[in-house]
C-alpha cells in the first residue's frame, strides 16, 4: 500500500497491490466525526498472478500541473504494468505491460525526476532500468546484487541517486548517470525488503531488514565511507521486519517564551499535551535484547550519538492516549513552514511478521 504524494480530486488517494493480482485505489473521505477509505477504482493486472508492488510517479516535490499521474506495478509472473490515473474519477487505465524478469518481479519503482524511467528488481537477482516509451528492451541490467532484488527507491531530494536492497543483505546506492557500479555498498544484517528515504532529511535512508530488524543509513557518510554509513541498527528478535516508514509529521522547537501549560493557545501545544499520536491498544513490550544497551531512559544510544527511544506505548492509566515525552517542541503537519522544523528528531514506524506488531519509534540524531 502506498499513498499518492499529492491529493487527487481533493482527496488523499491510497494505492493497493493485492494477492488477487489487482491494483485498487481508495480515497480518504470525511464521514461524520471520522474518516473512511472509499474504494473508487480497481484494475486486474493479469490472471493467476499476485500483484507484488506499486509506486506512484509523484515522489518528487513540485509536480507540474500537466504531468501525468502514473503507477508502476510488478507481479509474480515477472511482468511490469504501467497504469495511468484519470484524476476526475479517479480511475485506473492500463497503458502497457511487458516481461521484465524470469521469476517474480518483487519491486518496481519510478525515477521521480524523470518519470518515463522505471526500475525493477526480480528474484533472478537482476536490477533493471526501463524507458516506458520503449519498454521491450531494458535500458540497463545489473547483477551487482548476488540474490533477489526486492526493494528500490529513487531519492526525492537528489536527482541522480537511487537506493536498492536485496536478499543478499546489502543496500547499494547508485548514481543513475553511471550504473555500471554503485556509489556505495552498505552491508546490513538481513534481507532488505523495504527502503524509504526520509521525507525532509535528504541524507537519511530507512531499511527494513527482515530478521535483522531495521537500519538507518546516512547517504552522505556512505558516499565517502560505506563502513561508517549505518547511523543506527536495531534488531527485533523473533520477528521479521517487512514494513518501515518515516512520519511526515515533524517537530518544531517552541520559542523560550512560549506558554506550555494546559489551557494555553491550542496552536502552541507541546508534544506533552498534543493528543495527535494515539494507539488503540497496548502493544507487547519492546524486547529486552533490543534495549540491552539502554541509557536508562528507555532508549538505545548508538555509537555515533544517535538515540532510538523504546516503542512509544500507552501508560496503564491511559492506554488510548500516547503523548511524546519531549518538552519544548510541538508536532507540525508537513504543509506548515519547514524553517522551524527540528529534523534531528524523527518518528518512524515498523511492522513485523511472526509477532504481528506495529511499533512507533522516536529517533534523535544527536
Amino acid at each position: 500500500m502506498k499513498w499518492c504524494h499529492v491529493p487527487v480530486a481533493g482527496h488523499p488517494l491510497l494505492g493497493v497491490a493485492d494477492a488477487s493480482g489487482s491494483i485498487e485505489l481508495l480515497r480518504l473521505v470525511p464521514s461524520e466525526d471520522t474518516w473512511t477509505l472509499q474504494p473508487c477504482s480497481r484494475l486486474a493486472l493479469e490472471k493467476q498472478c499476485l500483484a507484488l508492488s506499486l509506486d506512484w510517479s509523484t515522489g518528487k516535490a513540485g509536480r507540474a500541473s500537466d504531468q501525468p499521474l502514473k503507477i508502476i506495478s510488478s507481479d509474480s509472473k515477472g511482468q511490469l504494468h504501467l497504469l495511468k490515473i484519470s484524476e476526475a474519477g479517479p480511475g485506473l487505465q492500463a497503458v502497457v505491460t511487458w516481461q521484465a524478469h524470469r521469476f517474480e518481479a518483487w519491486v518496481a519503482a519510478f525515477n521521480y525526476w524523470q518519470t518515463e524511467v522505471v526500475y525493477s528488481g526480480g528474484d533472478d537477482g537482476l536490477l533493471k532500468g526501463w524507458d516506458t516509451r520503449r519498454p521491450g528492451t531494458a535500458a540497463f541490467s545489473s547483477r551487482r546484487h548476488s540474490m533477489g532484488v526486492c526493494s528500490i527507491q529513487s531519492s526525492p531530494h537528489r536527482e541522480n541517486v537511487l537506493a536498492t536492497g536485496s536478499y543478499d543483505e546489502h543496500v547499494l546506492l547508485w548514481d543513475t548517470r553511471s550504473l555500471w557500479r554503485p556509489l556505495a555498498d552498505v552491508p546490513v544484517q538481513g534481507g532488505v525488503w523495504r527502503l524509504k528515504w526520509h521525507p525532509f532529511h535528504r541524507d537519511l535512508l530507512l531499511a527494513a531488514c527482515m530478521h535483522g530488524g531495521f537500519t538507518i543509513i546516512n547517504y552522505q557518510t556512505a558516499a565517502g565511507q560505506a563502513q561508517e554509513a549505518v547511523s543506527l541498527s536495531c534488531p527485533l528478535p523473533n520477528s521479521l521486519v517487512y514494513g518501515i516508514d518515516w512520519s511526515w509529521l515533524y517537530f518544531c522547537r517552541l520559542p523560550q517564551t512560549q506558554p506550555s501549560f494546559p489551557g494555553s493557545d491550542p496552536e502552541a501545544r507541546t508534544a506533552d499535551q498534543d493528543p495527535a499520536l494515539k494507539v488503540a491498544d497496548l502493544s507487547p513490550a519492546p524486547s529486552s535484547e533490543c534495549l540491552a544497551d539502554s541509557d536508562g531512559v528507555g532508549g538505545t544510544t548508538h555509537q555515533d550519538g544517535s538515540k532510538l527511544e523504546a516503542p512509544l506505548q500507552p501508560s496503564a492509566e491511559d492506554k488510548k492516549d500516547v503523548r511524546l515525552p519531549t518538552s519544548g517542541i510541538k508536532i507540525c503537519d508537513c504543509d506548515q513552514d519547514l524553517e522551524a522544523a527540528d529534523f534531528d528528531i524523527s518518528l518512524l514506524a515498523t511492522c513485523s511478521f511472526y509477532n504481528h506488531v506495529l511499533h512507533l519509534w522516536k529517533w534523535e540524531n544527536i
